[in-house]
């Protein structure tokens, strides 16, 4: 063990260990959960830094030109064989301080690893420290929110990629559906007809307005407040360095990131993410209503609607031989539950925010992440494991269309409102199609136009 020590007293730490005495009091005190900081946030946090030590360099921020050289090769090393340390990182991801913990757990192995680059024993912050010469010019104020950026663009990108695949494997439904007539149902009650590729339609509309928010709230991610320092006065921090730091970090990153106008509202408000959150719920929403019509419109075999054949992925009941369940769908509908309920999570953390900053920010990150990878989780399988597999039950569609007095509706233009009411009071009381009431009233092929698919549906 090596003893370190900070403005609390003295503590022990593993002798061999990069972390120091403040990722020790950190997980002694937040030891309750098993949640761990993500890893892609840590990621981002060392290229966070690597920009930030490049920039004081640029500035001339050291005397000891030796110093900001073995903290860029520290970060780099670290980045490039993140497996072989990623113990180092192990700290919980809810945590009090609004990320301070976190930012010196980066500050502490960064500042260890570039000691053994000087030749140095860990723990000998003479070398390096991890609050003067890591954490120069910079507060968590700043750096933490930034890293936090620039995960949920990373995870927000893929998310992206994900749901344009899905919309396009709905439209290829919809076109090979174009003309595959089916009932339409308000409250659950029968309609008129309409087509299949009407349906899958809307579902690719709704679906593509979630990409489209979606964008937007990834763009606005894009503007960051590095260089605010604490509480966004930008204490400490040289005007030099402030000119070089956001371009270093564009480089690193290859995004088009941009500083706040204002960095005080930049480092105290978090309405973006209460942005973000909401168009990941929009978007868990729209999933959970898209798979309860797939459930609805796959149900039976023969006792249900019938119209959908899902595929069929796992044997689905310990009891009933035979018995297959819409798992995929119910899989999706889940985490869009989830997902919703980390939005009132997030809502309450940005509203809690008090004065110059908002120290929930940990519980939003990890939440924000966690919906962004379990949207894409569910994307992914329902486009693999389901929509990729459905077929149409034309038969069955067909069947219903002819039988429902409802399709009569198309007949009133002819025919006149109250006629056909009377005619569809008449088919229901006696199980009859609509076809054989109309008698002679229409002719064989006035009654086929007026009741063909292209009826239903004006281009």
């Amino acid at each position: 063990m090596r003893t370190e020590h900070d403005s609390l007293g003295s503590l022990s730490v593993p002798r061999n260990a990069y972390y120091g005495i403040h990722t020790v009091r950190a997980r002694d005190n937040f030891s309750g959960t098993s949640y761990l900081n993500d890893h892609e946030l840590i990621k981002n946090y060392l290229k966070v830094k690597l920009a930030c030590v490049r920039a004081n360099q640029q500035a001339g921020n050291w005397k000891n030109k030796h110093i900001p050289a073995a903290i860029s090769q520290a970060c780099q090393d670290l980045l490039t064989n993140f497996d072989k340390y990623v113990d180092e990182f192990a700290l919980p991801a809810i945590q009090g301080g609004a990320g301070t913990s976190t930012n010196m757990n980066v500050n502490e192995v960064i500042a260890n690893h570039a000691v053994e680059i000087l030749g140095g024993k860990k723990g000998d912050y003479q070398l390096v420290n991890p609050n003067d010469d890591v954490n120069k010019s910079q507060s968590t104020n700043d750096t933490y929110p930034t890293a936090g950026h620039l995960t949920l663009i990373q995870l927000t990108g893929a998310l992206l990629q994900t749901l344009e695949e899905v919309i396009a494997t709905i439209e290829r439904l919809a076109f090979q559906n174009s003309e595959t007539l089916k009932m339409g149902r308000t409250q659950l009650e029968d309609a008129i007809p309409t087509t299949f590729g009407r349906s899958f339609g809307a579902y690719a509309s709704l679906l593509a307005r979630d990409l489209k928010r979606l964008k937007v709230s990834r763009s606005e991610l894009l503007t960051i407040p590095l260089g605010g320092t604490a509480i966004g006065t930008s204490l400490t921090a040289t005007h030099d360095y402030l000119t070089f730091v956001i371009g270093e970090l564009r480089k690193i990153t290859l995004l088009p990131v941009q500083r706040c106008e204002d960095l005080v509202d930049g480092v105290q408000n978090t309405d973006e993410y209460v942005h973000l959150s909401n168009t990941y719920k929009s978007l868990a929403v729209d999933l959970s209503k898209i798979c309860n019509d797939l459930r609805l419109l796959g149900s039976g075999p023969q006792d249900g609607l019938g119209e959908l054949n899902l595929p069929q992925r796992q044997a689905g009941s310990s009891i009933m031989p035979g018995k297959v369940n819409p798992v995929i769908p119910e899989f999706v509908t889940q985490i869009s539950y989830q997902v919703i309920g980390h939005d009132t999570t997030i809502t309450m953390a940005s509203e809690a925010g008090q004065l110059e900053l908002n120290a929930f920010e940990p519980v939003m990150f990890f939440d924000l992440f966690d919906d962004a990878r379990l949207l894409n989780s569910a994307l992914r399988t329902l486009n693999d494991h389901c929509l990729k597999g459905i077929t149409v039950n034309k038969k069955r569609c067909r069947q219903m269309v002819e039988t429902s007095a409802e399709a009569a509706t198309a007949l009133s233009p002819l025919l006149g409102y109250e006629t056909v009411s009377q005619l569809i009071k008449e088919a229901l009381r006696e199980q009859r199609p609509i076809r054989e009431l109309v008698g002679n009233r229409l002719s064989g092929s006035q009654l086929d136009k007026a009741l063909s698919p292209k009826a239903f549906f004006v281009k």
